[in-house]
């Protein structure tokens, strides 16, 4: 064992060294921030190898999918997304919450198809996928109008996934690692087409995967499964997915939610299922259909060494949703968005507010007008209205505006301006209004507010063959966001509104030379905020951000044989109210080597280290952030 562990540590430090050989003059060729024009999702390829796409601004945003700590899913490595700050507990597969431009977790939605998936208990929770990350596209994040239109509860933004074609073909994937280690995944698909019937096709797809650990710190080990498939049929004009998921996810992280060192776990089960429809029919129009049930049940226990069943929340939630755009002219169309959605909680401690279920609604319209200067250029206008409202407080009717300049050449090089204004509202969750207003841990507020949200944003993006830039000023202003914040009277988090207005800038770009290709980002947020509270010290969520964030994504490819990934992040965290132990200024890394045999091109052994630089910034103010992590394994596609 001796020997095992001396042969490790010198493979780490000889990775670090190779590491910081190739980050250097990777981030010197990719400070022009452009990028590379390529597809973007990895399981259209008749290829049965695994290749990574290129790297694109609003395409795939991470060099690395796979995780170092456990299998892959959705939400593996976001935190290197450069749209998104992603706090994860420890990793993003045990519990992480999605900020966008500054927003909280609570005001992000993660959107399948038409629906959101919607956690009516904390937010913490819309990151629980069942779903093999093969069957989803790359999400395409949603801001200004766009989320204001196609969003549902949610102010900040929104996480589009749309699920992908079916193509026949799998994978195994076997690997282990540092601290007990070990990850398995088997995913398979066929397709069959139809006799006699042209562009009609049916596929069925499944997968499977576990991974366990005992962590990188003390007390942090996992215990992950998860199980999925879906039927899809295919028709000349149409999509259809019938897909069924689960999984069961058990992790333990020191001070997790209620910090001060505690040993804390949790115990999640989810079950989902969901029917999608989409339809492309005259004029280039277009409609898509969803329906979801979503069961989440949640252990969480605040001393794993006591334990007790104090905190066991389930919550059911069913929903149907359409969206679409249907075209009356060339230059006249109607963006249209109806989402319908009843949550309920069944909770040991949560049903002591004024109701413990909810049924939402919301619809937008949104007409555009295509008015065209020449041959290449045009100016695209929107303006509409959404409505939200739920049986149980006041509705909300909330204005949509945009427009865009557009110019597009022959060769496909594409600019736009555009500028937006849009207003976006939500309801606070269970855990915020359903708990006491008196207890040790987390106190509710049984009177907090509709959140309104007011949104203004001017952007500039340019896209050429082999570069490309996205940018964007914006301005957000929050009335009554919900908030978890510390007044040191009581060791508990209090829910509170606040009143903030955010201000910021975004960059990111990407360039793809014959065998390099890169992505980066920066972007800079300052925010001005009012508790009407004097007695709050600082806040756990809503002024947890960086003030400048940079990251960078680069893929290496020297030969037909091997393949390099590298995804850089440095933050410089707002120190304002912060009530964090730990330094403001942190470094992450995320490093992934392949090779391919030449005698088996289905074939794959990879590497994966993660946090070389051992940074345990805290994400979450008073949750400490994990460790180094390496790991190996081999891949069989077919």
């Amino acid at each position: 064992m001796h020997l095992i562990n001396k042969n490790v540590s010198k493979l780490k430090m000889t990775l670090k060294k190779f590491y910081s050989l190739i980050f250097l003059p990777a981030l010197i060729c990719s400070s022009s921030l452009s990028y590379a024009d390529s597809p973007v999702e990895t399981s259209d390829s008749l290829l049965p190898t695994y290749t990574l796409p290129t790297l694109t601004v609003r395409g795939q945003e991470i060099a690395n999918l796979r995780p170092a700590s456990t299998f892959q899913s959705v939400v593996s490595n976001l935190d290197f997304d450069p749209r998104m700050d992603f706090q994860s507990r420890n990793m993003a597969e045990a519990q992480g919450d999605i900020n966008i431009r500054g927003g909280i977790f609570e005001g992000t939605g993660i959107q399948i198809g038409a629906a959101t998936l919607l956690d009516p208990q904390t937010g913490h929770y819309s990151t629980e996928l069942p779903i093999a990350p093969e069957m989803l596209s790359q999400p395409n994040i949603l801001t200004g109008a766009d989320n204001a239109l196609n969003g549902f509860n949610s102010t900040a933004g929104t996480l589009s996934y749309q699920w992908k074609k079916i193509h026949a073909g799998g994978n195994l994937t076997l690997g282990g690692g540092q601290n007990a280690l070990n990850f398995q995944r088997l995913h398979s698909a066929n397709v069959h087409s139809f006799k006699n019937k042209d562009a009609w096709s049916f596929g069925y797809e499944t997968e499977y995967s576990r991974s366990e650990s005992d962590g990188t710190v003390a007390n942090n080990d996992h215990d992950f499964s998860r199980v999925n498939g879906r039927l899809q049929l295919i028709g000349p004009n149409s999509q259809s997915d019938f897909f069924a998921g689960y999984q069961s996810k058990f992790f333990g992280q020191e001070g997790m939610y209620v910090g001060f060192g505690s040993p804390e776990t949790e115990y999640l089960k989810t079950s989902l299922f969901i029917i999608n429809h989409l339809a492309n029919y005259s004029n280039n129009s277009r409609l898509q259909a969803t329906a979801y049930y979503r069961k989440n049940t949640d252990h969480y226990q605040y001393d794993r060494f006591s334990p007790d069943n104090r905190f066991i929340h389930d919550t059911d939630v069913s929903s149907i949703a359409i969206d679409g755009l249907h075209t009356i002219s060339p230059k006249i169309g109607l963006n249209y968005s109806l989402q319908l959605t009843h949550d309920k909680i069944e909770s040991t401690n949560l049903e002591q507010g004024k109701f413990n279920n909810r049924s939402y609604y919301k619809l937008s319209l949104v007409p555009e007008f295509h008015y065209e200067i020449n041959n290449y250029k045009k100016y695209v206008l929107k303006a509409g209205f959404s409505y939200d409202g739920n049986n149980r407080d006041s509705s909300e009717l909330s204005g949509i505006a945009e427009i865009k300049l557009i110019a597009e050449e022959a060769n496909g090089d594409i600019e736009q301006l555009y500028l937006s204004y849009a207003k976006a509202t939500q309801v606070a969750g269970y855990s915020a209004i359903g708990n006491s207003e008196e207890g040790h841990y987390w106190l509710s507020n049984h009177n907090l507010l509709r959140e309104v949200s007011h949104n203004i944003e001017l952007g500039y993006r340019i896209k050429r063959s082999q570069w490309s830039l996205d940018s964007a000023l914006f301005y957000r202003e929050d009335k009554d966001l919900s908030d978890w914040v510390y007044t040191g009277a009581t060791a508990a988090r209090n829910a509170e509104n606040v009143d903030i207005e955010t201000y910021g800038i975004e960059i990111v770009g990407a360039r793809n030379w014959e065998r390099i290709q890169t992505i980066a980002s920066y972007s800079h947020l300052q925010k001005k905020e009012d508790y009407k509270n004097p007695n709050v010290i600082g806040s756990f969520y809503a002024l947890n951000y960086p003030r400048h964030r940079a990251t960078l994504g680069v893929i290496y490819t020297p030969n037909t044989y091997f393949e390099v990934r590298l995804d850089n992040e440095w933050r410089q965290q707002e120190q304002k109210r912060s009530i964090r132990l730990g330094d403001h200024r942190a470094t992450f890394s995320n490093l992934g080597i392949s090779y391919f045999p030449k005698q088996s091109k289905e074939f794959e052994l990879f590497l994966l280290y993660q946090k070389p630089w051992k940074d345990r910034f805290e994400e979450i103010p008073r949750t400490w952030g994990g460790s180094e992590q390496l790991s190996l394994g081999l891949k069989l596609a077919w």
